[in-house]
Parts: C-alpha cells; sequence; structure tokens
C-alpha cells in the first residue's frame, strides 16, 4: 500500500491492540499475547455524576436492577454504538485497565467493524476508541476478522465462506484471494432472538421477563430443529394479569418455535449470498462447506438446519465467540501478510 499512514503503522515499533467492539461481549488482544479481556459490552453510569459506577460482568448484573440514579445499558446496538457517551466511558474504563496492566501508552488500535457500517458509524467508532486513549485506528470488516480468526486461509485462490452470528448483525462473506467477492450484513442476531423469546412467553404464557433472562435460556435449551430429547428449564417471571412474581417451564420446542422466524431470514440471507456467488467460488465452497462463527455458531442444531438448508456441509469453528478478536490479533501478529485486510478509514472518507 502506498498510502503513508499505512506505511507508518507497519514500520513503528509499539504495543498494538485489536477490539472486537461487539453488541453483547467486547474483547480486546495483545500482539504476542493473544485475547487478553473478555467481558459483556455492558456500563452502568451514574446519572447524576456521570462517572462510571461498573462495566462488564459487574455492570450486567445490574441491568434491570438499578435504582433511580444508575442507569445500566448496553451501549452498542446491532454492531454499532447506539449510545456515545456509554461507549466512550465504557471503552475507556476499559481499555486503561489493559493499558495499565500490560504497561501500553497510546497504542495502535485495529477494530472490527460490520461490513454494512455506515460513515458517521464508522467515525463514532473512531471517535470513541481515540478518546479511550488510542494513538490511531484501523477497521477490519468482521467477516474478514472471523474468517481469519477461524483459520481459514483468506489469500488462497479459492472460495471460503464465512457466516458471522453476533449479538446485533450476522455477517456473512465469501472469501478469495485475500478480499471479500460477496457479502450481506444484516441487522438480525443474537439480540434478535432474545426479543423473539421475550415476545413469545408474553404471547403465550403472559409472563414478563427480562433480556438476560431471554439470553440464558436461548442459551441453555435454544435449538433450530427439535433436539433428541426435549429440554426444558423455570423462568422467572411477572405475570402481566396480577403483577405478581411468577415461575413456568418453557420448553426447547417452544424456543425453536419462538425463534423459528428470525433463524429463517439468517438462513435466508445466507442462501441469497449464496446466490450471487461466481459459480467457479461456489463449487470450492460447496467441496469445503460453510463456516460458522459467533455466539448464535453455538444454538442448538442451527448447523444442521443450515446443512438441510443450503445442501451444504456445515463447519462450526472453533471457539466461535472468539473468533473475530482472534482475527484482529493475528492480523497484528502478521501485519506484512494481512495488512491488505485494512481498512484506511480517512482513505475512505
Amino acid at each position: 500500500m502506498g498510502n503513508s499512514r499505512f506505511k507508518n503503522f507497519f514500520s513503528l515499533s509499539s504495543k498494538d491492540v485489536g477490539i472486537d467492539l461487539g453488541t453483547a461481549n467486547l474483547l480486546v488482544t495483545l500482539k504476542g499475547k493473544g485475547i487478553v479481556l473478555k467481558e459483556p459490552s455492558v456500563v452502568a453510569i451514574n446519572k447524576k455524576s456521570g462517572n462510571i459506577v461498573a462495566t462488564g460482568y459487574e455492570a450486567k448484573e445490574m441491568l434491570g436492577r438499578t435504582p433511580e440514579d444508575i442507569n445500566a445499558i448496553r451501549p452498542m446496538k446491532a454492531g454499532v454504538i447506539a449510545d456515545f457517551t456509554g461507549t466512550q466511558l465504557m471503552l475507556r474504563d476499559v481499555l486503561s485497565k489493559v493499558y495499565r496492566k500490560y504497561n501500553i501508552g497510546k497504542p495502535r488500535v485495529v477494530v472490527g467493524v460490520p461490513s454494512g457500517i455506515t460513515e458517521v458509524e464508522e467515525r463514532a467508532v473512531e471517535e470513541a476508541i481515540l478518546y479511550a486513549g488510542a494513538k490511531s485506528v484501523y477497521f477490519i470488516e468482521e467477516p474478514m476478522a472471523a474468517a481469519i480468526g477461524a483459520n481459514i486461509d483468506i489469500a488462497e485462490p479459492s472460495g471460503n465462506i464465512i457466516v458471522d452470528i453476533g449479538g446485533g448483525t450476522t455477517e456473512v462473506a465469501v472469501i478469495s484471494l485475500g478480499g471479500i467477492v460477496v457479502s450481506n450484513s444484516v441487522r438480525i442476531a443474537g439480540d434478535e432472538l432474545d426479543e423473539d423469546i421475550i415476545n413469545y412467553i408474553k404471547k403465550e404464557m403472559n409472563v414478563a421477563i427480562g433480556t438476560a433472562t431471554a439470553e440464558e435460556i436461548k442459551m441453555e435449551i435454544g435449538c433450530a430443529l427439535p433436539l433428541m430429547a426435549e429440554m426444558s428449564r423455570q423462568v422467572k417471571g411477572r405475570d402481566l394479569t396480577t403483577g405478581l412474581p411468577k415461575t413456568i417451564c418453557v420448553t426447547s420446542v417452544q424456543m425453536q418455535e419462538a425463534m423459528q422466524e428470525s433463524i429463517g431470514k439468517i438462513i435466508d440471507i445466507i442462501k441469497t449470498t449464496l446466490e450471487r456467488t461466481p459459480p467457479e467460488l461456489a463449487s470450492d465452497i460447496m467441496e469445503k462447506g460453510i463456516v460458522l462463527a459467533g455466539g448464535g455458531a453455538l444454538i442448538r442444531n442451527f448447523d444442521k438446519l443450515l446443512s438441510i438448508s443450503t445442501g451444504m456441509p456445515v463447519i462450526i469453528a472453533d471457539n466461535p465467540l472468539d473468533c473475530v478478536a482472534r482475527g484482529a490479533g493475528k492480523t497484528l501478529e502478521e501485519l506484512e501478510r494481512l495488512k491488505s485486510v485494512l481498512l484506511d478509514t480517512r482513505k475512505r472518507r
């Protein structure tokens, strides 16, 4: 690349940081150390003083449980910043811990962003990370980072497809020769599935539950196809008729029904991407299969349903939740080989 900003990035020697700024989780990698931090993307702020009360796991425990003077929020939505101040404060608090622990000054940061991000959203992410103490910010598209993190050889002259189902977005990309040939990004992912469960239990059982409970249900008994042995769990919520606490039992069959529409939309976007893929690359993909990353990859039988729907083999990446962060970290480790995947934000504007 001829851009001088990139030349400086590759020539300077300092501790570089990779970030997966996800809707559900924030992961940080350091060059040479791998993933050094993994916490929920949640921040609790004192409304009166504007100071941070907690971030990460501690803040997540506060969701829906705070007094009037404390606001616990998830500042990221659909893979981008929904609450700018909250994101700034969360990043500054979390990254300062990493900087202090590993004696980092003003690092250069590579951050994963959705492939469908707008320039306004892109600028907001860049400003938030600069506010958190970064010297400079470079972007890598999340599906590319996920592919690298899933150990796909992105440079080979052969087609590979990665499906990254995160908290806020599902990213689908066909990759060949170090570039994205065809991609799709839809803002239907883990959060939408949680909302489906909340609405289903409200409609069918007349009980209100929170997002944290819905996420737990999804992770414990959520499925895309019926399980060999049906699972169930007790759920505590509020009876919408009496207003009193109530305990109900929900089953994996009910959760499949609750999520089936959104899961169907995710599969449709994958099929649409495959339909737009050049025939030569499609034949490569048919042979290698579809690689799943992100938390959505862990929904029981999603891989089986996707394989039935596409007629292709489906492989779940190792530690799918960590793929984007691992990919950002691997890019830092092998900058000369992988520099073409970085996006120079100034050049793009």
